[in-house]
């Protein structure tokens, strides 16, 4: 199979078995999916097509719903309660948190794809690497963290350590790969400047990065790797709901490669909610075939991505990662804009410092303003890259270096004031 091949309809990993293993722990067991299902007949689905053509979507909405309905973990179940062992959350970063259980073979899965991200990344027995992560019921790098232990590599928990602390550990102990946020990343690095640590001489030789879309934009990985005295960024993407979904292209950094031995994946129009054409970008639709406990089937994650190509392997890839969400979109004067591409423009200039950008919904046309933590000259070079590249002019005002908030896990740089957009 060409690298350029267009993407077939019916995947190449995961086989129509799989689908119907799901779907019959589902039919004994799991009373969401049961009621949410009563019209489709008990008779196996014999293809994906069949698949596509029959089976409602389902929204994390629904979940949130069933969840309130039925405190407090809803009905997604597929076996009985005592089988269960681990409890993760959502962020909550778009409503309501949700909570997700795992059994020991659910949680395995989970572990056994991050074993494939980790290896993909280069990392192999004998790394040393820092998760700098709070370690709590937010899914995150919980997997990771377990994937590292089967490596036999060195697992280091940042939980509950100041970031200040966090930078003396991974120095002290010569940690050779960190685990975190892009956001977080980037805080590390000017923590690591201000406490007098010599980052040319950082042990980190691989940023594994994760929560947030800026690991697959150019400016924001050249800045990472910056600040790392040139380690290599290796991005990944995953959700609480879904667990480890994809890794990045090796040979193509940028790009994410889905793991298909356990997602089944469909990218449709957000609106009409059909199929679009290879190339074309649309909401990225996931399928668990493996993680059964509290599955996930025909799930809108929200990602917009767009898939154009499959590696020799036949392994499916996203073209630019994850490009944006599909309720993240702003009309600004007509012209739609999204928090990625105001993050590639600000990390073309900038260095270190945050940003924020507000939304002044309060009049009839909607007005964007940014704040920089840098200096005149890079707001005035932001300013007119902002014009050059959308089109409008977006005042930006330089602040002072630690005057706008710092994020652990995804970052919450966007506000809102007056009126809902």
């Amino acid at each position: 199979m060409s690298e350029l091949d267009s993407v077939p309809l019916v995947p190449v990993g995961p086989s129509v078995a799989a689908l119907q293993r799901l779907m019959e722990a589902v039919r004994l067991g799991n009373a969401f999916y049961q009621e949410k299902f009563r019209d489709i007949a008990d008779a196996p689905l014999a293809s994906w097509e069949e698949f596509i053509r029959r089976v409602p979507f389902t929204t994390k909405a629904e979940w949130v719903a069933d969840q309130a309905a039925f405190p407090p973990y809803g009905r997604n179940l597929s076996f009985p309660l005592k089988h269960y062992t681990r409890l993760h959350q959502t962020s909550g970063t778009t409503g309501a948190p949700l909570r997700w259980l795992d059994t020991l073979e659910s949680w395995s899965v989970v572990v056994g794809d991050w074993v494939e991200v980790l290896r993909h990344a280069g990392v192999t027995a004998g790394d040393r690497i820092f998760f700098a992560f709070s370690f709590g019921p937010f899914l995150g790098f919980w997997g990771a963290f377990e994937a590292a232990q089967q490596l036999r590599c060195l697992g280091i928990a940042g939980g509950g350590m100041s970031t200040a602390l966090r930078v003396r550990v991974i120095f002290e102990n010569q940690c050779t790969v960190l685990c975190c946020t892009p956001t977080y990343a980037l805080h590390l690095a000017q923590q690591a400047a201000v406490e007098g640590w010599d980052l040319s001489a950082s042990p980190i030789r691989l940023v594994v990065v994760a929560g947030e879309p800026g690991g697959s934009m150019p400016a924001v990985r050249n800045r990472l790797s910056q600040a790392w005295n040139g380690a290599r960024i290796f991005d990944h993407h995953g959700m609480t709901e879904v667990g480890p979904v994809t890794y990045e292209d090796p040979a193509h950094p940028g790009n994410l490669v889905v793991l298909e031995q356990s997602h089944f994946v469909e990218v449709i129009d957000p609106v009409q909610l059909t199929p679009v054409g290879p190339g074309d970008t649309g909401e990225l639709v996931l399928t668990t075939l493996r993680r059964l406990a509290s599955p996930a089937i025909r799930y809108r994650t929200g990602d917009l991505v767009r898939a154009s190509r499959r590696l020799p392997s036949g392994a499916l890839v996203l073209e630019g990662g994850i490009l944006g969400r599909v309720d993240d979109m702003v009309v600004v004067r007509g012209v739609n804009v999204y928090p990625t591409a105001i993050e590639q423009l600000v990390r073309s200039v900038l260095e270190l410092g945050e940003y924020r950008v507000t939304v002044d919904a309060s009049q009839p046309m909607v007005e964007l303003t940014l704040e920089v933590e840098g200096s005149p000259t890079e707001a005035m070079e932001l300013e007119r890259r902002l014009r050059a590249q959308l089109g409008l002019r977006i005042p930006v005002e330089a602040v002072s270096q630690g005057t706008l908030p710092r994020f652990e896990m995804k970052a919450k740089r966007w506000r809102t004031v007056g009126a809902p957009v």
